[in-house]
């Protein structure tokens, strides 16, 4: 159990990271800044990007953009890149590998644009959670890759201010700096510089044909990976910026992408921002506004208009796209480029977000995600209908009910891809008190009063433990598979995030619906009741074929595995949750260890198993171990 926490640990801990806008609206966001081009820019992105799709024809659409373009799409356009860009690729390399010689891209076009048409639809906030849901399931089959991507780093985030005196060009220089922790506007800047750098050698070089077709598709694919992360900027969970453990930096991002953020840009702008899935029109304008201005600079650079001294940097003379890797790099590396280029990234940068100070004084109020260890109690009510008695004549059915009291310690895990995931571990242990059963051990034999003894099964207790752990694809695949954090840890993240988010084959999902979440979970979760092992065994009344009965004393094992959880309402706060569980179960009842009392001398009779379906109502608490 422990190598099985600590494996999955370790996996959330590769694949917690949060991206910025999902694939429409980063693609929303660049569809709507080149649309508000100038006529004359338009025409000069129009007429690049006809050079660049040269030899690529069927997979590039004609127009740099396709404003029709919905699902299942045969060709993809320039603002799809921005989309790609980032979160399904992890260079600009990457990039345009993945958009010209793949073929699973048009499958992740095609999810995200019924994505789109989903997310309109949904007019209630459980029909939102769902289609996100289901988008990312399909997202994570189409793209193994998804999930994991990006999980070494914060690249998607604003880099903290380090004191509220602090202007646009120290922070821009914080930013870019060797050794700073890998950022959103720093990989903006990296990449931005890439393009304008090949877009001054396209204007100034005298090149043949073939090689302005690779150098502008080149720059291009620099210039969409760096809008992927300038789009990110306008997200509230990702200007809110990110700090701590995994479980603080998910729950600030997932909090203020839901409920807004009051922010104000560095020239004075003042905004509320929306974040990931929650995209309204007005913040799809700001954030446009500001990726029309990083083309018209690409635009004026291919044109000849602005001019910098490219040579300085000895990445510039590289026809293919750079090469920076922002899934597998922690900090930024170290460029020299011209000082000149910092005017032009500074006129981008001044219309983003101001971000949020570092950690200490005026800090952003922040929050946590149920991720991490835990410790917690667990009370619960259950009832359930048996098929009849351990006897072998006892066929009657009867209802049994009973209490629990639990301890629990386990990892939460929930929501590492979406609401709907849960790859909650624990291990419990406590105490249950049964009832007796309400059919009687003769079945038609009225003489006898009813009462706990002549119950089919009178009341016990019983040591109770209970295991949960999410499956890939078979119970208990993940403890089976934990060498390969040894050997493969990015597998076994990949793993790992499926079956939390449902299994390889997803029937494990959660569905959110307006009364409470349902999951089914059979196979995650086994209980095991231990009867009669306390310091006297359980005793009972068996009658036989002939007429006779047996009076023995027993133990049993009761063997329960919920089928369907419904969840009507959880809360948590910084370190604690609570919330109501109602489990609807099947199990078993194997009775051993028997010994007859009366008659003396008697052999013991054969017993039968007992088989039960009932129903659970849990009040669980959790307090999570190690937050502030």
């Amino acid at each position: 159990m422990r190598i099985a926490m600590r494996s999955l640990l370790i996996a959330v801990l590769l694949s917690t990271n949060s991206f910025g806008w999902i694939y429409p609206e980063h693609r929303d966001i660049a569809l709507l800044a080149i649309q508000k081009l100038s006529p004359e820019n338009r025409v000069k992105l129009d007429s690049l990007w006809a050079v660049a799709r040269t030899g690529y024809e069927n997979r590039l659409t004609t127009s740099v953009i396709d404003v029709t373009q919905t699902v299942k799409p045969a060709q993809l356009d320039f603002a799809s890149w921005t989309a790609i860009a980032g979160d399904h690729s992890c260079s600009p390399e990457n990039l345009l590998h993945n958009v010209l010689q793949t073929d699973w891209i048009l499958n992740v076009a095609d999810i995200a644009a019924a994505l789109k048409i989903n997310l309109v639809a949904a007019e209630k906030r459980s029909a939102h959670i769902n289609a996100i849901r289901d988008s990312d399931i399909r997202l994570q089959r189409a793209d193994p890759e998804y999930a994991t991507r990006a999980g070494s780093n914060n690249v998607h985030f604003l880099l903290a201010r380090p004191n509220v005196n602090s202007t646009v060009l120290e922070y821009l220089t914080a930013c870019l700096t060797h050794g700073t922790e890998l950022n959103a506007l720093g990989a903006y800047s990296w990449f931005h510089v890439s393009a304008l750098e090949k877009a001054g050698r396209y204007a100034s070089e005298n090149l043949t044909a073939g090689e302005k077709s690779a150098l502008i598709l080149a720059a291009l694919a620099d210039e969409a990976f760096a809008l992927h992360f300038l789009e990110d900027v306008f997200a509230a969970g990702h200007t809110a910026g990110t700090w701590g453990d995994a479980s603080q930096r998910k729950g600030t991002h997932d909090f203020y992408n839901e409920k807004g953020l009051e922010v104000v840009t560095w020239d004075g702008q003042r905004m509320i921002l929306m974040g990931d899935a929650f995209m309204r029109p007005a913040d799809g304008e700001m954030a446009a506004a500001t990726i029309r201005l990083s083309i018209e600079q690409l635009l004026n650079m291919a044109s000849g208009t602005n001019k910098y001294d490219f040579k300085k940097d000895n990445m510039a003379m590289s026809n293919k796209p750079d090469s920076l890797n922002v899934c597998q790099n922690v900090l930024m590396p170290s460029r020299t480029i011209d000082e000149k280029l910092f005017e032009p990234l500074r006129e981008v940068l001044i219309k983003t977000p101001v971000p949020s100070l570092a950690t200490g004084l005026g800090e952003m109020p922040r929050f946590r995600a149920e991720l991490g260890p835990f410790i917690g109690i667990s009370a619960a009510l259950n009832a359930g209908y048996i098929d009849g008695g351990f006897g072998t004549e006892q066929t009657q059915g009867g209802v049994v009910g009973g209490l629990e009291a639990n301890i629990r310690f386990g990892l939460g895990l929930d929501g590492v891809l979406n609401e709907a995931g849960d790859g909650l571990v624990f291990l419990q242990l406590g105490w249950r008190q049964d009832a007796a059963s309400s059919n009687r051990f003769v079945n038609s034999d009225p003489s006898f009063p009813a009462n706990s003894f002549t119950s089919a099964i009178p009341g016990r207790s019983a040591y109770s433990a209970r295991l949960r752990l999410p499956f890939w694809l078979l119970p208990g695949d993940l403890i089976l598979a934990a060498p390969l954090l040894l050997f493969s840890p990015q597998t076994y993240a990949k793993m790992a995030v499926t079956a939390g988010n449902g299994g390889a084959i997803p029937w494990q999902s959660g569905i959110a619906t307006g009364i409470g979440r349902f999951q089914f979970v059979l196979g995650r979760e086994i209980g095991v009741s231990l009867f009669g092992t306390g310091g006297t065994e359980d005793a009972i009344l068996v009658p036989l074929s002939n007429g006779k009965s047996y009076l023995l004393t027993y133990r049993s094992t009761k063997l329960d595995f919920p089928v369907l959880e419904y969840s009507p309402f959880k809360t948590f706060s910084q370190d604690q949750s609570s919330g109501i569980l109602v489990q609807f179960t099947a199990g078993v009842d194997i009775p051993f260890h028997t010994s007859v009392i009366l008659p003396e001398g008697a052999t013991a009779p054969e017993l039968k198993s007992v088989w039960l379906f009932g129903i659970n109502v849990l009040f669980n608490w959790r307090h999570y171990i190690g937050t502030k």
